[in-house]
Formats: C-alpha cells, sequence, structure tokens
C-alpha cells in the first residue's frame, strides 16, 4: 500500500516542527488558516489518504479530487474528510482562503453514539462537500474563530468545548444538503484513469534496492482510490483501451530496464525493489514481456 501521511508528516511538511505532546496525546487536536498552510511557497498537498480526521471550511476557488471524484468549490464550502478516502486539492488562486481542524477518532472517544467514523460525512461512499451561502458561511468562520481563540486559551476544559464546537458544525451540517455538483476531469472514466496514473508514476523512480514498489495490481489500486476493482479495470480500459495489469506491468518493464541499464545492482536487487520476492519470480515476469532474461537485457 502507498504511504499514508500522518500527524507526524503533516507537522513536518506543513510547518516544519512537531507538538510537544503529539506522541503522547492520541487525541491529537488542531485547528489552522487555511492560508497559512498552503498556496505560494507551500508544500503541495499530495492524494494520499491521512490517518486523521480534517473538517476544512474552503472559501474557493479550488478542485478537490476525492477518491475518484473531483468537487469544483468556487464559493464557501464546508467538507469533511475521513481517514478511509484518499484526497488532495489544487488551489486556483495565489491566495487560498479558509480554515480547517484535523484530529484522531480518540478525541471523540466516549463521546458520540457509535463513534465519529459512523457520522453520514465520514461514510465512505456519502457526500463529504456542503456549500454555504454568505450567512452560512459567516457562521461556519465564527465556529472557526472561536476554536482557534479557544485552543490559545488557559481555560482547563478548553478541548471540551471545541468539541462542542465541531459537533455544532456538524450538526450545521446534517440539516443541509451535500453539494451535488461534481467537476469531473472530462469525466469519470478520465478522472479516475489519472489519478490512477498519478498514484502509479509516484512509485518511480527506484532510487535505492531497498525501496519497494508496494501497489503491483489492480486490486491494490482500487483498494488505494476506494472503489471496486471491477469499476477501476473499466474506467481504464475505456479511457485508454489498456487494461490495468498492463499499465502496471508496461511501467515495472520500463523501470527495470532503467535499473538494470544504470545501476551496478544484482539482479535479485532489482527484482526484489520492484516487488518480485524471488529472483525466478522478476525473470520470468521480464523474458515474457521482452522476450530476453534480464541477464541478456543487460549485457
Amino acid at each position: 500500500m502507498a504511504k499514508t501521511e500522518t500527524l507526524e508528516d503533516f507537522y513536518r511538511q506543513k510547518m516544519n516542527w512537531l507538538p510537544d505532546n503529539l506522541k503522547k496525546d492520541i487525541g491529537h487536536f488542531n485547528v489552522f488558516k487555511v492560508e497559512d498552510c498552503v498556496g505560494q511557497g507551500k508544500t503541495p498537498v499530495e492524494y494520499t489518504r491521512r490517518d486523521y480526521y480534517k473538517i476544512s471550511l474552503m472559501q474557493g476557488p479550488y478542485v478537490y479530487h476525492y477518491a475518484d471524484k473531483s468537487l469544483e468549490v468556487s464559493g464557501s464550502t464546508l467538507i469533511f474528510f475521513s481517514p478511509n478516502v484518499p484526497y488532495t486539492f489544487q488551489p486556483l488562486t495565489d491566495d487560498p482562503k479558509g480554515a480547517f481542524c484535523i484530529f484522531k477518532e480518540e478525541f471523540f472517544t466516549e463521546r458520540i453514539r457509535g463513534g465519529i467514523k459512523d457520522l453520514p460525512m465520514f461514510i465512505t461512499g456519502n457526500k463529504p462537500s456542503y456549500a454555504l451561502d454568505k450567512s452560512q458561511d459567516k457562521y461556519v468562520s465564527q465556529v472557526f474563530e472561536k476554536m482557534i481563540n479557544e485552543l490559545k486559551s488557559d481555560y482547563v476544559y478548553k478541548y471540551d468545548l471545541i468539541r462542542n464546537y465541531i459537533m455544532e458544525m456538524i450538526h450545521y451540517a446534517l440539516k443541509m444538503q451535500p453539494t451535488e455538483t461534481l467537476y469531473q476531469h472530462t469525466d469519470a472514466n478520465a478522472r479516475i484513469t489519472a489519478v490512477f496514473t498519478e498514484l502509479l508514476e509516484r512509485q518511480f523512480p527506484i532510487e535505492s534496492p531497498n525501496q519497494r514498489f508496494a501497489l503491483r495490481s489492480a486490486r491494490d489500486f482500487a483498494e488505494q482510490l476506494s472503489v471496486h476493482v471491477n469499476h477501476l479495470n473499466r474506467a481504464i480500459r475505456l479511457t485508454t483501451g489498456k487494461t490495468t495489469t498492463d499499465h502496471i506491468f508496461d511501467r515495472l518493464v520500463s523501470e527495470a530496464k532503467v535499473l538494470l541499464k544504470h545501476t551496478n545492482w544484482n539482479i535479485s536487487e532489482i527484482g526484489y525493489s520492484l516487488g518480485f520476492e524471488e529472483p525466478a519470480h522478476f525473470n520470468h515476469f521480464f523474458k515474457k514481456q521482452t522476450s530476453m532474461t534480464p541477464s541478456a537485457f543487460r549485457n
């Protein structure tokens, strides 16, 4: 599986520091202004899963890529992100605005019936996006301001109050209808193919014998994208005329040729880095795809 972004990754990439209580505070919570984390000079947001929840007030324009769908945010939108679904987003302006909070599931342990993961906006397959008009944007903005101010305070029960603010936003959203309008990357099939290609390419180049090619099958990619493997295969075939496996194998062969020609790694190391546990399996794969053994190609 591709790497899941942890809270530690988030703080290192976006803030270049770690909170003192991050390791011991399993119910971690924090809240930020979007402009402090996103935009020019900031680390781009990668398409991946996170191991934490996120609630964002996005004051567009943005394009969100969420699982195999994309959402165009032109005005203000309240979006709920679950650890179960990979996502990324692209600001369409150099001056993004908004706010977001991040927290672990344990932040709400024993405080929500059934757990926060069972709330409608966090269930995989449900719509996470709620468009806001001016008055709704003002209301949600004020809730985020309350959380920001409360977090800075010395009030001994501030986290209880912050939990109430989060639940206030959740119930405010549940009274609305999720945004139905989805911006598609040409069409749904093209979008899922583009995301698949991005995930495939992100595993390369292989720069060390200890690096492993992890997503090796259509099922691996489907799981990462939170879609059924048949849906993934159908979308890629309709868009490209080739199967998911064809694309994976073509990329493996291409990388294998580079490693055979431009490194001094032995063939077992190259095979292992490409996900083959046994040299014989790599030899069989390479010969089937190229009609040559790895040794013959190298020489």
